[in-house]
């Protein structure tokens, strides 16, 4: 071998370290994907405790979900008929039927407001529960806005309420 040569090769030279940080795309695209999944599995896990699978609750929060997101496309009687009933069917799988089946005007208000945990003004904001199901068919649909809020004062009442339970 040239000894000149052999003077001019250099020794291999390893690569330069990769490093960690920043990370690329796909990694951080996985985060968020791993992130959103975590918060859809806490949200889903949150609503069953909550709401278990088969009991009155959940399907008396899904019925004033659906009620809430029709109630501008419905008439007003069928909305405030609807909701009425609802409301009936809750009370009495609440606390039963022998206390609650036999209410009606303004003694079922007095009920609804004496037995809400948020402590809704049903007697007052009530009355188109009493009045629109029976109201002409060419009623102004204005009054649905008085219906929305008896809507969320219901779900408010599912979700917090108290009492003997039935299932």
């Amino acid at each position: 071998m040239n000894p000149e040569m052999v003077a001019r090769l250099r020794d291999i030279q390893g690569l330069d370290e990769i490093s960690w940080w920043p990370l690329a795309t796909g990694w951080w695209l996985l985060a968020v994907l791993v992130i959103v999944l975590l918060f859809a599995l806490v949200s889903l896990v949150r609503n069953l405790w909550r709401y278990p699978a088969g009991s009155w609750r959940r399907h008396a929060w899904k019925q004033l979900r659906i009620l809430k997101q029709k109630a501008n496309r419905m008439p007003v009687q069928q909305l405030a008929g609807e909701l009425s009933e609802l409301l009936r069917r809750i009370a009495i799988a609440r606390l039963g039927r022998a206390r609650t089946a036999g209410l009606s005007g303004e003694r079922w208000l007095a009920w609804l407001q004496e037995h809400d945990p948020a402590g809704f003004a049903w007697t007052r904001r009530g009355r188109p529960l009493l009045t629109l199901p029976y109201a002409p068919p060419d009623s102004s649909q204005d009054n649905a806005g008085q219906l929305l809020p008896l809507i969320d004062a219901a779900l408010a009442w599912v979700e917090r309420g108290t009492g003997r339970q039935h299932a």
